[in-house]
């Protein structure tokens, strides 16, 4: 009989190397911050009570971490780092609590650690990395409120549930999924004052939203209605491509939590039939209501493989649980698809001085998978140059997507404030803030540097052009993709192309 603190040492053991080889990754110089991590950074420089698509907890993350860090990748990453060991350690805690037993706890957490969806949030800074983070909190919380009667529990999953409402507006449903527990397991009688205290103290993380959309036309509501295709098809409902959705969802949700899961996955779901029990509905009923929610969603719109994952974090705690019923065989299954499923990211997140890695295979997989991740400090230190043998002081930094001029911020080395320019795209936060338009008529030169348009001279018009070139941006001495960088001199007229899309 192994001793209780043995699985506790070997989940810290897992924990901490996976950790050291997303900081291994986030230093690969040829590894970049994707586009959404440097508009979320960009953001941090620009604080403010909400955002155009998201609330404000990603900002006031990145702003302390590079405050302690720098403006560097690992900055801005170790949030995400961070989040996710929290993560698995609260599912150890929770699966601990549930079961009593620090050996399905730790495979629980292991699962975890070894689903897509952990491995994509806990390594890249996205608004996810914290809403998981707080959902899986506030249930532990919740459930321990639940079972030990103590309203302090209660409190403290109302505050983790408000500070997730400031990091993505979906956590609202933790108040109608747990409202939903209560009146099917008849805990709702004795539970009722706590529950109304849970949501009032919740609501407080979702008054910065509010207040900011009253002041700001509701756009990030409008944001959210237009994603989720309220404005509707003028062509109606299509059957042939709503059932082509729904096979995407299906196939992408399946991939979220690892297709190596798959056997587990089925039969542990089909054990169902035959016994239910309250601790099973609290942690499955959470990973059905989103599954749900989103697969309905399906009916006006696509839907990113990643919106519901985060309700996911519990189903391990149900497949750990029911390995530890079944027969030695299955815990084989167990360790072939765990060993599958972190050998695989393992190998592509190491750098580049393993043998392994310059298969063509491998170099492949991995231009395609980083493809977006890549490129952007070469084209930094590119412009860079540019402004000093073309004797340039402080230019207009431009381009028309948010996701370029998000990530020349970041990478240039003044971190200037960039702008976009509106060539018909739909709104994004940088039409919130000052646009290039306050330079027009001001002697200054612009650099526009974009991915797929040769010119801005769609929109804008300037005195003349000084400079332009195609700079080719390589991935592990690959040619990748190129960027077309145009000098101009002094902004005339600036017409965007308004586009009413949110």
């Amino acid at each position: 009989m192994k001793d209780t603190d043995y699985y506790s040492r070997l989940f810290w053991g897992v924990a901490l190397l996976t950790s050291a080889a997303k900081v291994i990754f986030t230093l690969r110089p040829e590894i970049n911050l994707f586009t959404e991590e440097a508009q979320y950074w960009l953001w941090s420089q620009n604080l403010d009570w909400h955002y155009y698509s998201k609330p404000p907890l990603i900002a006031a993350f990145n702003k302390i971490s590079t405050s302690i860090f720098g403006i560097t990748e690992i900055g801005v990453r170790i949030n995400a780092i961070l989040l996710g060991l929290g993560t698995s350690w609260i599912v150890f805690l929770f699966s601990d609590y549930l079961y009593k037993s620090k050996k399905i706890a730790f495979w629980a957490a292991i699962f975890v650690m070894c689903m897509p969806f952990w491995i994509l949030f806990s390594t890249f800074h996205l608004t996810d990395s914290e809403l998981l983070f707080f959902w899986i909190l506030s249930l532990y919380w919740l459930y321990r409120g639940l079972k030990e009667q103590k309203l302090a529990w209660w409190i403290l999953a109302g505050l983790a549930s408000g500070i997730g409402l400031m990091a993505k507006s979906i956590m609202i449903v933790i108040g109608p999924m747990v409202l939903v527990y209560l009146l099917c397991t008849r805990q709702w009688k004795k539970n009722q004052y706590s529950f109304f205290l849970f949501l009032l103290l919740s609501a407080i993380g979702f008054l910065p939203s509010f207040i900011w959309n009253w002041q700001n036309d509701f756009n990030t509501y409008r944001h959210l209605a237009g994603l989720g295709g309220v404005s509707g098809s003028e062509d109606g409902f299509q059957f042939l491509e709503w059932f082509a959705r729904v096979g995407e969802y299906l196939v992408g949700q399946l991939a979220m939590i690892s297709v190596f899961f798959l056997p587990i996955f089925f039969y542990s779901v089909k054990s169902l039939k035959s016994s239910i029990d309250s601790k099973t509905i609290f942690i499955l009923l959470p990973v059905f209501f989103s599954w749900l929610g989103f697969g309905l969603l399906t009916i006006f719109t696509d839907v990113e493989a990643n919106w519901p994952a985060f309700a996911y974090v519990t189903l391990p705690i149900f497949m750990s649980k029911w390995i530890s019923e079944q027969s030695f065989n299955w815990e084989k299954v167990r360790n072939v698809g765990i060993a599958f499923s972190l050998s695989i990211p393992l190998i592509l997140v190491l750098p580049g001085v393993f043998p392994l890695k310059n298969l063509e295979l491998i170099k492949s997989i991995e231009r395609t998978s980083f493809k977006r991740l890549a490129g952007y400090l070469d084209l930094g230190k590119r412009i860079d140059f540019l402004e000093d043998s073309l004797a340039i002081e402080q230019p207009i930094i431009f381009s028309e997507t948010y996701h370029m001029a998000s990530e020349l911020a970041f990478y240039l080395e003044d971190h200037p404030q960039t702008y976009t320019i509106n060539v018909g795209a739909r709104k994004n936060q940088f039409d919130l803030w000052e646009g290039i338009e306050k330079y027009k008529c001001v002697p200054r030169k612009a650099i526009f540097v974009s991915w797929n348009l040769d010119s801005p001279e769609e929109v804008t018009y300037f005195e003349q052009l000084l400079y332009e070139e195609n700079f080719q941006v390589e991935f592990r001495g690959d040619s990748l993709r190129t960027a077309k960088i145009r000098v101009f001199e002094n902004l005339l007229e600036y017409k965007p192309v308004r586009s009413d899309a949110f």
